[in-house]
């Protein structure tokens, strides 16, 4: 015998099935995306003692197929401090040690001190012209890395990873704190944290992880001192990344370094160490 309550509920289930087989609530809408020119995308990072790499492609439309679009029309020039140019050469490749794809490479490895300013400047048959300025930032060097193995039995024994630097007290610094376990792909990347000195500007500063590394992983630690340009488009890359397919999200929009185009050109300078927890 069915109870009131399992009775009523399965009227209302009854009911309801009715009413959704009566409505038609499928309702295609076509909508109708303006069309958007194509733009370049440059990804440059210059590195002391590297030869220069770019990559040039150019936005596709959002519903497109997910397939690079490489224009090889493209004309690029690197400029530096004293006005010396280099026309990088279109010459596709893989970077051995991230493994990244570039399309544009130099010929000789590169000079640069902290204050030198570098340009460059970007061009195509079909018009388009990007420009990028970049400033190498001073170095701050790590003042240890020291790890620490919980208490735990051996099977689920971890250690942290704890680094310390000093950030410098007249200036308002942009950083980059990343560890990789054994290679430096994004892969096998364990953190990357960007952050700035607005609340301890002057300080010893500690960046730790959490108790989250195995015993004799190799870990590689490197602290990047960071143009605010640069530090502004990871965070809005994380930003869009973020609310990217989420209806609930706050729409971001990426900000490039560079001018007339999408992308980042920017100087490097980090410190990097290799250790082993024992």
């Amino acid at each position: 015998m069915l109870s009131f309550r399992t009775g009523l509920r399965a009227v209302w289930l009854a009911a309801s099935a009715a009413l959704v087989a009566g409505c038609n609530l499928q309702q295609d809408v076509e909508v109708d995306l303006p069309p958007y020119p194509a733009q370049l995308v440059v990804e440059c990072y210059l590195e002391p003692g590297q030869i220069p790499q770019l990559t040039v492609s150019e936005t596709v439309p959002y519903l497109s197929a997910p397939e690079p679009a490489v224009p090889t029309d493209v004309t690029a020039v690197l400029i530096g401090p004293n006005g010396q140019k280099e026309t990088l050469r279109f010459l596709p490749g893989q970077n051995p040690t991230t493994r990244k794809y570039f399309t544009h490479i130099g010929r000789r490895f590169l000079s640069i001190r902290p204050g030198d300013t570098w340009q460059l400047d970007v061009t195509d048959t079909k018009g388009r012209h990007v420009t990028g300025t970049a400033t190498m930032p001073t170095t701050v060097p790590i003042d240890s890395i020291e790890w620490k193995f919980n208490d735990a039995p051996p099977a689920q024994r971890r250690a942290l990873v704890l680094m310390k630097f000093r950030d410098p007290a007249a200036t308002a610094d942009f950083y980059r704190f990343q560890i990789h376990r054994n290679l430096l792909l994004d892969s096998l990347r364990a953190l990357d944290r960007d952050f700035e000195d607005r609340l301890f500007n002057g300080q010893q500063v500690p960046m730790g992880t959490s108790y989250e590394f195995s015993p004799n992983d190799t870990l590689l630690v490197t602290f990047y001192h960071n143009e605010q340009a640069y530090y502004n488009f990871l965070r809005s890359v994380d930003d869009a990344q973020n609310a990217n397919g989420n209806p609930f999200g706050q729409p971001a929009q990426v900000q490039s370094t560079v001018k007339g185009g999408l992308g980042v050109f920017t100087i490097l300078n980090y410190q990097r160490k290799q250790i082993i927890l024992r």
